[in-house]
């Protein structure tokens, strides 16, 4: 039986989708792009894509449609298959035939996937170099299982078949064997899939098994899901406490909880944003809105619009709630038209104001990550900012701003610069302050050099390209690092970097392009604290879960963006969970299993964007949605709780769409930072 049967004629003439910005708005917002997928997903993305339409279109000759690739690189960000995929995980032992056409012969690779667990993990059968080739793909490795010469050519279709029977693969082209091979890694099964780096031609896709070993996927895909519905039923289910119309004031992922009213009630600043110059180098905001959790206005610093397209930016903006000057209010910290502010929470009026810090001519030509080399500015248009303590006071009351990629700025609370650092390597987008040896001042760990309380560099990692995304501390528990305290980083095509706090790095694996990472308690059964990562650009989102060492679990592809990762104190319990995001069928909430524990409602929230906040009641996290016109807010049906379990979490007052989160019990979390 036909497990698949594609000859593309239910797709209209054009492209398959895609973000036609090329935008990293998926790294932390779930975008759906609109148009017919039929039973096809595409998993890369690719920034360097930008100005170059669809990877994959559909064209019509002699009444047949094809499937075309239209890529002719793929170097960037580290080497990336364009990839069609269709089927599930659960496909096994399966018989996959494509008819297809090289439109160019001079480089590049074409051909099939199969036993595709994901994009970064399959078997192909590809023409490459005048040759054909079995390979298996994983991560960033490729293993050359076979090959045999092949003059292949661009004006011939070539028919390539594979059967596979457990570890057993057997390849055909026009109905000559090639090749007879055993595989472990045939043995994993997967999704088949459709793959070229160079332009190529894709007429029919058929998949077929027989009857019994239908039975037997079916089987599996229903006892993954019966795994799901049982732990479901285990856990509070999410219950909507509010929903807030965002009116004309409605953002992305630039929203802030915290106290400005002084009492034990959260209230919310949402901004909204405008692009500068070049895309997202010089975001800046435009409007500030401060509501209560009823949705009143508090008060709003600029002019709100219902212009979505303003709002729709994949950068961090400088605002932060906080309490720098000890009132007990909480005032907001943010940078406009440049210049740095300090809001009253209660009022926004500005409190304490000053010019941002000047762009020298001179620095021009050495400013890493500007578009065009030259800085667009004469003072720095601040990209993001965290609250620091480099000072040694009795709370956090340092500032520190960056522009996009080079230059930081420590300042104190009256706004004054004490020190700037201009780095030699790419900062990243949210530098991260601890104090790593006990004497209550700060450091900060910026991209891969750490600097002390005055912004001189100690150390740096042993690693130069690409930037860090976001880091989390924390400490080995067992094994020969047992007491170490260590960085775990994401850094781009660097991929997933443990760097201990003497900047040695423990390990380095390439996974694509290293997006977002998590530490928590996520297996209980399991000594120490679990490592959850997602990569983006290039093959994205694909999770990989890795034990308290460092050592990998298992990883899982869900075909959605947005992969958030953040860990949530649903249960109270000491375990957490993993918020992926919204979607109701396929987001929610994973255990450490990668088992779908808690769903959200298919009650029409937002899904654009999601956190976990504890706003009510007992210790326990609430999900937030929200998108450009509501949000929604969840509790657990069984809330309030007494005495249940309250980690230790990334401070409110630090929040960044590039931060990786942590959540630890105090005593471990006192560990990382006293040694």
């Amino acid at each position: 039986m036909y497990l698949l049967k594609e000859d593309f004629l239910d797709f209209p003439i054009g492209e398959f989708p895609y973000d036609k910005n090329h935008s990293a708005m998926g790294e932390y917002h779930y975008v759906n792009y609109p148009g017919y997928r039929g039973r096809w997903n595409d998993p890369v993305c690719n920034h360097a894509y930008n100005g170059q339409g669809a990877s994959w279109i559909i064209t019509e000759y002699d009444g047949k449609h094809f499937m075309e690739q239209m890529r002719i690189r793929n170097d960037k960000p580290h080497r990336t298959f364009p990839t069609l995929t269709s089927g599930d995980r659960f496909w096994k032992d399966y018989e996959l035939e494509v008819k297809m056409r090289m439109f160019t012969t001079k480089w590049g690779t074409a051909g099939i996937g199969f036993c595709c667990q994901n994009s970064m993990n399959l078997l192909v059968l590809v023409f490459e170099e005048k040759c054909l080739r079995l390979e298996y793909r994983h991560k960033e490795e490729i293993e050359i299982i076979g090959s045999v010469p092949f003059d292949y050519n661009c004006d011939d279709y070539y028919v390539l078949k594979v059967n596979v029977n457990g570890d057993h693969v057997v390849c055909f082209v026009d109905g000559k064997q090639y090749f007879d091979v055993h595989t472990e890694y045939a043995k994993q099964g997967g999704k088949v899939a459709i793959t070229a780096s160079v332009p190529a031609q894709f007429e029919y896709v058929n998949v077929t098994t027989d009857d019994e070993n239908a039975v037997k996927i079916d089987n599996a895909r229903l006892e993954y899901k019966r795994s799901c519905e049982e732990a479901q039923k285990k856990y509070p289910k999410m219950k909507l406490v509010k929903k807030i119309d965002l009116k004309d004031f409605g953002t992305g992922r630039q929203v802030r909880f915290g106290h400005l009213l002084g009492n034990n009630e959260y209230q919310i600043v949402l901004a909204q944003c405008q692009k500068r110059v070049n895309r997202d180098a010089y975001g800046t905001i435009s409007c500030l809105t401060a509501i209560d959790l009823d949705g009143n206005v508090l008060w709003q610093h600029g002019e709100p619009t219902t212009n979505t397209e303003l709002g729709t930016i994949s950068a961090d903006m400088p605002m932060q709630i906080y309490d720098i000057d000890g009132d007990g209010f909480d005032e907001v910290i943010t940078a406009k038209n440049f210049e740095v502010l300090i809001l009253d929470g209660r009022t926004g009026e500005v409190k304490k104001r000053a010019k941002s810090p000047l762009s020298t001519a001179e620095e021009d030509g050495t400013i890493i990550g500007v578009p065009d080399k030259v800085y667009a500015f004469d003072r720095i248009n601040p990209d993001g900012m965290r609250i620091c303590n480099f000072r040694g006071l009795d709370k956090p009351r340092d500032i520190l701003i960056k522009d996009r990629y080079c230059r930081v700025y420590a300042l104190n609370d009256n706004l004054e610069v004490m020190w700037h650092f201009q780095s030699d390597k790419n900062t990243g987008h949210f530098p991260f302050a601890i104090d790593i040896n006990g004497d209550g001042h700060d450091e900060l760990l910026v991209g891969y050099n750490m600097l002390d309380c005055h912004g001189k560099k100690i150390w740096t990692m042993p690693v130069s390209e690409d930037h860090i995304d976001e880091i989390v501390p924390g400490m080995f528990v067992s094994g020969p690092n047992k007491g170490k305290r260590y960085f775990a980083c994401v850094a781009g095509k660097e991929g997933f970097i443990i760097s201990d706090f003497e900047g040695n790095l423990v390990k380095k694996e390439g996974i694509g392009h290293a997006q977002r990472v998590s530490i928590a308690n996520y297996c209980p059964d399991k000594e120490g604290y679990e490592m959850v990562v997602v990569n983006f650009w290039g093959h994205q989102g694909i999770i990989y879960f890795y034990d308290s060492e460092g050592q990998p679990l298992w990883e899982m592809e869900n075909e959605m963006n947005g992969n958030l990762l953040t860990p949530v104190n649903w249960t109270g319990d000491g375990q957490d969970f993993i918020l992926t995001n919204a979607d109701p069928e396929q987001g929610g909430l994973l255990d450490g299993n990668g088992i779908q524990v808690v769903k959200f409602p298919d009650d029409g929230h937002p899904t654009l964007c999601a956190e976990a906040v504890n706003l009510y009641g007992d210790a326990r996290d609430e999900i937030v949605t929200w998108d450009y016109n509501s949000m929604y807010i969840y509790t657990q049906d069984d809330s309030p709780k007494d005495d249940v379990y309250a980690p230790v979490k990334y401070p409110e007052f630090n929040a960044s769409n590039y931060r990786g989160e942590y959540s630890y019990p105090k005593e471990f979390m006192d560990k990382i930072i006293n040694g």
